[in-house]
């Protein structure tokens, strides 16, 4: 790595030529000449400004790159700690992503506006839809702001006055797009931004018998095969996109694309939520025949399927839960007979904390068993 101060590189090849003075002094002045007009001409790259990066372990457990480019400081933050390539790689695309100063909008409007544009292509459908549904209801005054003096207190009263009709979780929605657009144009910018309290909620999870009930009232209509196929852990929208080409002979059904609502309000095809959601499950050998029988999986809009299963429950008179409950149902079911890594591959779970989450009160309910037993058990034996 050469110096960039000419100066400086002059000084460090004469020292070099001070210790060796007995080589030719007239090819050592040559190469000062030469790399003094290289310096002058050829800047330096991104990457070759990138080499001395900063690697710091956060009491978190996480690890934080930081690099100084232009008078800006740059972060990424990795859970593990990478390797050099690693490292470098990340800065360099964040730097790759900062856009020149003459394109940056002048406000938060205008900021969006190229957010969308240049961030449109790798956005999922879902993802960007409900991002510009967040913007359409983000209050004007704070859409007119301008971007370079928008600070922590004008988003942190953005997000007090967004949450006041909003649940929690919608309102850290807003939070997250809010400081995606200025993380994309002002990287340099850290804010700290206080989300309401979210709420406890236990999912609801139908009983075996709720769940009998409502298989039974759907038999012998087109929206029983996508029940049965809740009940054995696939999303809606893995559901809706599944064709007779992803059942095999030997009943394993490949999940390896949804069918969701883009920004044109219209259903398009994408991959699957993550990677992990991409798997390969061995369906009922009665489904499997089903599925070939009538030659497709399901044909239909995906809000007949709950409107029907919705019917379905009043005319029962249980409680009225969402097709994705039968996902729950699935995972409480399987994590009885099944390790947690098997549960998560067939649910296409990525992390195991959602897994659990949904299951946790029926592993209580066992837990409680076992204590009651074990108690009786201890003084049985002193009877």
């Amino acid at each position: 790595m050469l110096p960039n101060d000419t100066k400086a590189l002059s000084k460090h090849i004469v020292s070099f030529g001070a210790a060796k003075r007995k080589r030719n002094t007239r090819s050592l002045l040559a190469v000062i000449f030469i790399l003094k007009n290289v310096s002058k001409s050829t800047p330096l790259t991104i990457k070759e400004r990138m080499m001395h990066m900063k690697i710091e372990k956060l009491p978190s457990g996480s690890y934080r790159i930081r690099k100084m480019y232009k008078g800006q400081m740059y972060t990424v933050v990795f859970d593990e700690k990478p390797t050099q390539k690693e490292a470098l790689q990340a800065i360099s695309e964040k730097l790759d992503s900062v856009p020149p100063a003459s394109t940056i909008p002048t406000t938060f409007q205008s900021a969006c506006d190229e957010f969308f544009r240049i961030k449109g292509n790798v956005l999922s459908p879902s993802t960007k839809n409900g991002y510009m549904s967040i913007f359409r209801n983000l209050s004007d005054e704070f859409k007119s702001l301008r971007l370079s003096d928008i600070k922590q207190t004008d988003i942190q009263k953005e997000i007090n006055d967004y949450s006041v009709s909003r649940s929690p979780k919608t309102t850290a929605n807003a939070n997250g797009f809010i400081l995606s657009v200025m993380e994309t144009f002002r990287p340099d910018a850290v804010f700290h931004i206080t989300l309401p309290q979210k709420e406890k909620k236990e999912p609801y999870i139908p009983t075996s018998g709720e769940v009998k009930l409502i298989l039974e009232k759907a038999t012998g209509t087109k929206y029983y095969i996508p029940l049965l196929l809740a009940c054995c852990g696939l999303r809606r929208s893995e559901i809706l996109a599944l064709e007779l080409s992803d059942l095999s002979d030997d009943n394993i059904l490949t999940i390896n694309k949804a069918m969701v609502v883009g920004s044109d309000k219209q259903w398009h095809i994408k991959s699957t939520k993550t990677t992990n959601s991409s798997r390969k499950i061995i369906i009922p050998e009665f489904v499997a025949d089903m599925i070939r029988a009538q030659g497709y999986i399901y044909k239909g809009s995906a809000n007949q399927i709950y409107e029907n299963l919705q019917k379905y429950q009043n005319e029962l008179g249980i409680q009225n839960f969402k097709l994705h409950a039968l996902r729950h149902y699935f995972a409480t079911m399987m994590s009885q007979t099944m390790s947690e890594e098997d549960v998560m591959k067939m649910g296409g779970w990525s992390t195991p904390h959602v897994m659990k989450a949904v299951y946790r009160h029926s592993t209580i309910d066992r837990d409680k068993e076992k204590q009651k037993n074990a108690m009786n058990g201890l003084f049985k034996n002193l009877s």
